[in-house]
C-alpha cells in the first residue's frame, strides 16, 4: 500500500517503513506527526482525492532534524565590478512512515 502526501509544498509518494526527507517540521526527534493532506491512496483499490482523500492520513515518526550540505550562491555581472558570494544550508526533517490510514 502506498500514499501520495503533500508536505512543505511538495508531493511525496510514501510506503510504510520508508524514511523520507521533508521540509523542516515543528516537531522534536521521537515525536509522532500526522500528515492529513493525502492526495491519493493506492493498493488493491486506489482512491484519489479532489483534492484530498476524505478520512485518510499518514502517521510518521520524526527520526532527526538536520541541515543539508552547504551550497554556494554566486552572483556575477561582467564588466560591472559586481559579484556576491553567499552560502546556504537548507533545514530538513527525516521521518519514518509508520502507518497509512485509509
Amino acid at each position: 500500500m502506498y500514499a501520495i502526501i503533500e508536505t512543505g509544498g511538495k508531493q511525496v509518494k510514501v510506503e510504510e517503513g520508508q524514511a523520507i526527507f521533508v521540509e523542516k517540521l515543528a516537531a522534536e526527534a521521537g515525536e509522532s506527526v500526522t500528515f492529513d493532506k493525502v492526495l491519493a491512496v493506492g493498493g488493491d483499490e486506489a482512491k484519489f482525492g479532489t483534492p484530498y482523500v476524505d478520512g485518510a492520513s499518514v502517521t510518521a515518526k520524526v527520526e532527526k532534524q538536520g541541515r543539508q550540505k552547504k551550497i554556494t550562491v554566486f552572483k556575477y555581472k561582467p564588466k560591472k565590478n559586481y559579484s556576491r558570494k553567499q552560502g546556504h544550508r537548507q533545514p530538513y526533517t527525516k521521518v519514518i512512515i509508520e502507518k497509512i490510514n485509509a
